[in-house]
């Protein structure tokens, strides 16, 4: 069909039929939105179990080789102490990689116009 066959028809539509098609756009995108919003929720809901056990695998695994070492090589500092704090320090800054790289694709989402790459 030629570009001036399609502006004739577009023109010669009837207004109810173009407000219908405006009315389902609408519903249309409403509806995006809406599975946009749910799966915001549970991506927000997964991300903070995802940051919860970035934190908590490294302190538990440094706390556990601390007092393996403890009993194993005991000495005048306490090696449970010192790898708790190293585990929670490797856990934080896992826990902030894994917020920054969400927050990269959530706003490089929003500069694409909101599409994922799931729909």
């Amino acid at each position: 069909m030629s570009d001036q066959q399609e502006k004739k028809t577009v023109a010669d539509e009837p207004e109810w039929s173009r407000l219908a098609g405006v009315s389902a756009a609408r519903k249309l995108k409403a509806q995006r939105e809406k599975s946009h919003a749910g799966r915001t929720v549970w991506s927000g809901l997964g991300m903070m179990g995802l940051v919860g056990w970035a934190v908590v695998a490294p302190t538990l695994l440094g706390a556990g080789l601390g007092v393996w070492l403890d009993r194993r090589y005991p000495t005048d500092h306490s090696w449970t102490l010192t790898l708790l704090f190293a585990g929670l320090v490797v856990g934080c800054f896992n826990a902030w990689y894994w917020v920054t790289r969400e927050d990269r694709e959530t706003h490089k989402q929003r500069e694409n116009g909101g599409t994922d790459s799931d729909e």
